[in-house]
């Protein structure tokens, strides 16, 4: 995964390039927005999140408004417009979860890897955040685990102190 900053001007690779052509290709001229999504996702797992940098050159590369890519960025959460860790920890935050104690989960997070939310831990390794929905509202409070997103259910302090030492146990 490269490194990039929020400021520098964005260089994909050549390996990119050809991915997003082969996507673009799958769609009517004049329909290259289509691959917009994939295209992101692309980025993302090439940079390890979304800049504005890289926004912006997914817009020159589509011919299409950078506003135009923000707007989609910016709306689905799959989408990390920060730097992230190697292993994002989300929590679902809605009602059903929160009922059962989610918002405890989260604060014994925020604690446990010393970073607020959005924020990465000092090695790289972890950040967290609140979600919506994960669809497990039986199972309360649960949470997912990236890059595999992997869930974890009817989580307690313990059972996030396993999942935390076995990720870095694998370090």
């Amino acid at each position: 995964m490269l490194s990039i900053t929020e400021t520098e001007v964005v260089s994909f690779s050549q390996e990119l390039i050809s991915r997003c052509n082969e996507v673009v290709a799958r769609y009517p001229e004049g329909k290259q927005k289509s691959a917009l999504l994939p295209i992101l996702h692309f980025v993302q797992a090439e940079f390890g999140w979304v800049s504005a940098p890289a926004m912006d050159r997914v817009a020159e590369f589509l011919d299409i408004a950078p506003i135009e890519v923000y707007e989609v960025a910016t709306f689905y959460t799959m989408f990390f417009l920060q730097p992230r860790g190697k292993y994002v920890l989300e929590v679902c935050r809605t009602g059903p979860c929160c009922l059962v104690g989610a918002e405890k989960i989260m604060r014994y997070i925020e604690q446990k890897l010393e970073v607020k939310e959005g924020e990465v831990t000092a090695d790289g390794m972890f950040s967290w955040r609140g979600v919506e929905c994960l669809a497990a509202c039986g199972m309360a409070p649960v949470l997912q685990i990236g890059p595999e997103y992997t869930f974890y259910e009817n989580l307690d302090e313990r059972r996030v102190d396993e999942l935390i030492s076995n990720l870095k146990s694998k370090q």
